[in-house]
């Protein structure tokens, strides 16, 4: 599970085996009692959230589209390692 950064004690990253064929580029915004997956294309969206509320979702939502290119950058040089 490779940590692409960390943001007030929530951990964004993504899963090297996840999904056969692979799925889109994504994040996951975990943290002890809630969890959230969001696709960051075409828009910034949460595919699946638990444990986040409303206000909270907002500001994953706003963290992700900041740094969108950041994580696409990481998932591209993750996923081209070993191919």
């Amino acid at each position: 599970m490779p940590t692409v950064f960390r943001f007030n004690g929530i951990r964004f990253h993504f899963f090297a085996n996840e999904g056969m064929p692979r799925e889109p580029v994504h994040i996951h915004a975990e943290r002890s009692d809630a969890d959230a997956k969001l696709w960051l294309y075409p828009d910034v969206t949460i595919a699946r959230t638990f444990g986040y509320n409303r206000s909270e979702q907002a500001i994953l939502l706003r963290i992700v589209r900041q740094r969108r290119d950041e994580i696409e950058r990481f998932w591209n040089e993750f996923f081209s390692q070993g191919s």
